[in-house]
């Protein structure tokens, strides 16, 4: 059965947010059938993901309605479902008219993603308004069966097998990019601005495998050259490519072409999982290190089955790319367990498969309808 969803998003970390916000409302549309209208505070940041999208106030792209969340907020009816990701506060005229309605809106936090053990706890726990007629259920996604999982398209792990299987579309990619891989090692570097990329960039330029590393366009252009100097991007074993800011479909495509990536944040960390690939995760800083203990907590649940020098290599690489440790040291143990972890990669993707995001949350909203 149909429903109708407003989703709002409050862009916060640039790609994350909106990623997330943008791949939840295609799945629901065009996977299934389901109205959706997609609130967004800061177009630009859809536009870099969508190419398609425009700055206009209200579009449609791929399926879905794309509206422009300004100020004042329009007059509009909410629909049968309410989503706030990563619990962005809806605006109060909205609010007010879910109140109003006859039958309420199932209203939704859905929340940061995190492998942490009280979010098991927490999923699908309800919130009731202080002041309006309304509940409010906090849905987590996650990495187990009792909470919400992650977002997964039905045919995306038969795309990357093709992927891998077909030579002429790895060619394809590499030539559409602009690239020339020549044999090296493929590194993907998604990420925030990060003291250990001296120690990193270091590490690769002085060892004896030729790296070729990729740079989307973003904040980490600049420190990136300013390794270089004013030279071109190269350096002993080291050439660095600055790519274009892709599209999501074009993204887990050079996920799936590299050898080893580095995410951040929340939407690039999942698909680096689909993926099947060795990743390295820059999680989002916050405030009093808290950030630290959910980065553990993944790596308790991704190692688990790591032998015991696999799971240390990940563990410190990680670590390091977080600050705790020199990252240069740290890649040398983590690319010799390089084996060992593509195996395990694909064992992973496949084991988070059986639990997909957009289903579960149609059928939590459907039994509270």
């Amino acid at each position: 059965m149909g429903q109708n969803w407003d989703i709002f998003c409050n862009v916060v970390d640039n790609y994350g947010d909106i990623g997330f916000s943008w791949r939840l409302a295609r799945q629901l549309a065009n996977e299934y059938g389901q109205k959706v209208r997609l609130w967004v505070d800061d177009l630009s940041s859809f536009c870099r993901i969508c190419p398609e999208g425009r700055m206009i106030e209200a579009q449609h792209c791929k399926g879905v309605e794309v509206r422009h969340w300004s100020s004042p907020f329009p007059d509009v009816l909410p629909f049968d479902v309410v989503v706030e990701s990563f619990g962005c506060r809806l605006p109060e005229r909205y609010l007010e008219k879910m109140a109003q309605m006859p039958q309420k809106p199932v209203w939704v936090n859905l929340e940061y993603l995190s492998a942490e053990d009280w979010v098991r706890d927490s999923h699908g726990m309800p919130s009731p308004h202080p002041k309006l007629p309304l509940v409010k259920y906090f849905f987590f996604p996650g990495f187990s069966r009792d909470t919400g999982g992650l977002l997964l398209e039905k045919d995306l792990l038969e795309q990357r097998d093709a992927f891998f299987s077909d030579p002429d579309s790895r060619s394809n990619f590499w030539r559409e990019l602009g690239v020339d891989p020549k044999g090296r090692t493929r590194i993907s570097l998604f990420c925030y601005e990060n003291p250990a990329l001296d120690s990193l960039f270091g590490a690769w330029a002085e060892g004896e495998e030729a790296i070729l590393c990729l740079v989307p366009e973003g904040r980490i252009v600049r420190q990136v050259k300013d390794f270089f100097g004013s030279g071109p991007l190269s350096r002993g074993s080291l050439e660095v490519a600055v790519i274009p800011f892709v599209p999501q479909e074009k993204y887990d495509s050079l996920l799936w072409a590299c050898d080893v990536n580095f995410v951040r944040g929340e939407d690039s960390f999942v698909r680096a999982q689909w993926a099947g690939k060795p990743f390295i995760w820059q999680i989002y800083p916050q405030e009093q290190e808290a950030h630290l203990k959910k980065l553990d907590a993944f790596l308790s649940l991704y190692c688990e089955e790591l032998d015991s020098s696999a799971a240390s290599a990940v563990g410190a690489m990680w670590q390091a790319w977080s600050g705790n440790g020199d990252a240069g040291s740290a890649w040398r143990n983590f690319i010799e367990c390089r084996m060992e972890l593509d195996a395990h990669g694909r064992s992973w993707a496949a084991q988070l498969s059986g639990n997909n995001l957009a289903s579960n949350l149609l059928d939590f909203c459907r039994g509270r309808r």
